[in-house]
């Protein structure tokens, strides 16, 4: 069982992002169109996870033109290139199956969108350039009037 436990812990993933049942994630998926190799996004709520170690996977649904799409992914597939944690949702449930029978409104989740780390960078940028921006702004805003 040791040997089976080492050979797992080698084809894991070391950098994963956190991220649990009611997020909304963005899933970077490799894909091969005859010699061309692309990633395609597929953003959505995640409503699931199962499983542990390297067979562990989630599922993820979005509404594409009023139609719902699920997937499920490997956790640790080497097809999945990236997960992107966009927003944290807040739900009581591990498994959102009732999500299902859901649209519009009555689809969504509470939580909190997340600021990105290249964004808060740029913010700690423009945090002094606030004051040029907003001066900036004043006569523009007085030329118009």
């Amino acid at each position: 069982m040791k040997a089976l436990e080492r050979v797992e812990r080698d084809n894991m993933k070391k950098k994963l992002p956190e991220f649990s049942v009611g997020d909304t994630v963005r899933v970077h998926v490799k894909v091969v169109e005859g010699e061309k190799v692309r990633s395609q996004i597929f953003q959505g709520t995640v409503i699931g996870r199962r499983g542990g170690g390297l067979q562990e996977t989630f599922i993820v649904r979005k509404i594409s033109s009023n139609i719902a799409v699920e997937r499920i992914f490997p956790l640790h597939s080497p097809n999945v290139v990236k997960i992107e944690l966009v927003r944290e949702g807040h739900v009581r449930r591990a498994q959102l199956t009732y999500m299902k029978g859901r649209k519009g409104k009555r689809a969504r989740i509470a939580g909190r969108k997340l600021d990105a780390s290249a964004g808060s960078a740029a913010e700690a940028k423009t945090g002094s350039d606030d004051s040029d921006s907003s001066d900036a702004a004043e006569p523009a805003e007085t030329a118009a009037e």
